[in-house]
């Protein structure tokens, strides 16, 4: 079929562009993904661009303006490798969950400096005994007084050195079944008690952390939500990272540069980029779909699983494409280690299948037993 976009979305999406370039020429280009590109600068310049919250309620201080738009900036935005990682979580995450489980008080307190790109927000979800299982976690929250006492540990905590607060899924009882009693509590990184140590990648990366929370205090009223019944908060969360185009375009800009140098007098490497750009283009549409909430509850699974694999089938054509310049480390050696991540982030491509299947298609856990 044949997408066309309006007048207004062809300009907001040249001025993307041109905002996307210059943060790579000041700050850096990442060719693997977005993930990997931290500019607290960037941040700020997106804000006064209107690029932060664009979506919001303008009640809420945000630009008002339809999701389509965002998919537009984060689209030009990653495929350029520029910096964004800084107010990701922020943007997609935590400041819609705050204005829709949060109180009064959190919204006043916290949206406005998300919408400046002044604060940097982590996610503290996986541990070491519970990755894609998040009814397992351990890590605790107890009342003491006007306070909660954390303790436990949670891992693969994108960028939580550098971040300013954390949106931590905790348990804070251990009544019912286990995805009771979960809870969502913001956690400033400046509390004492809070150990935090990167992990470096094969890439050479580290925005994933190591978190220690060892007898940290946090005021009573940092609760997101309702306590102990916060898990279908979380999946709604999960709902806005699987279906975005961040899990299509991760790579994009590594495309790029193999396209140029492809030899496409080969029919074979024709026929590649043929399937490659079909990719794209269904990937565009089901994302397309998220966001104009036409897909339905719980398709972000097979969004997700296709574009990430999709993604890892860009890394294959990049490596052939390239041949030996690719095993020469840099950016685009870089890139294309991170490939198997794209699968593994945000739950891995087997989680998700099992989601399409139970929560969308209704198929059975298991087969009953006879």
């Amino acid at each position: 079929m044949d997408f066309r976009w309006t007048q207004e979305q062809t300009e907001l999406r040249i001025r993307a562009r041109a905002v996307a370039e210059r943060g790579v020429e000041r700050y850096g280009r990442w060719n693997d993904c977005w993930m990997n590109g931290f500019s607290k600068e960037f941040s700020k310049e997106l804000a006064a661009e209107g690029f932060i919250g664009m979506t919001w309620p303008t009640e809420f201080g945000g630009g008002g303006r339809p999701a389509i738009d965002r998919l537009i900036v984060a689209e030009e935005m990653i495929s350029a490798g520029a910096p964004i990682a800084a107010t990701w979580f922020a943007d997609r995450q935590m400041g819609p969950a705050l204005m829709q489980y949060g109180t009064r008080e959190q919204i006043d307190r916290y949206l406005p400096e998300m919408l400046a790109g002044e604060a940097t927000w982590c996610i503290g979800m996986s541990e070491p005994n519970a990755g894609s299982d998040l009814a397992s976690l351990t890590t605790k929250a107890e009342r003491d007084g006007n306070h909660w006492v954390i303790n436990g540990q949670k891992i693969w905590t994108s960028f939580g050195a550098e971040a300013d607060y954390c949106y931590l899924i905790c348990r804070t009882s251990n009544d019912g079944p286990p995805h009771a009693g979960i809870s969502e509590i913001i956690v400033p990184m400046s509390t004492p008690g809070i150990t935090v140590r990167k992990i470096e990648d094969m890439t050479t990366n580290s925005h994933f952390c190591e978190v220690f929370y060892d007898n940290v205090r946090v005021p009573i009223d940092n609760l997101v939500g309702a306590e102990g019944a916060a898990f279908k908060q979380t999946m709604r969360q999960l709902e806005h990272e699987r279906g975005g185009i961040d899990r299509l375009v991760s790579n994009y800009a590594l495309y790029r540069i193999a396209r140029e140098r492809a030899d496409t007098s080969d029919p074979r490497v024709r026929q590649t980029i043929a399937s490659l750009e079909t990719g794209y283009t269904i990937g565009r549409v089901l994302v397309a779909r998220e966001v104009l909430k036409q897909a339905p509850a719980g398709f972000s699974a097979a969004t997700k699983c296709f574009c990430t694999e999709h993604e890892q089938r860009v890394a294959d054509f990049v490596a052939e494409t390239l041949g030996p310049d690719a095993t020469l480390w840099n950016q685009v050696t870089a890139g294309l280690m991170y490939g198997p991540a794209y699968t593994i982030m945000g739950g891995t491509a087997n989680v998700m299948r099992n989601i399409l299947g139970e929560r969308v298609l209704g198929l059975p856990k298991e087969p009953s037993a006879r």
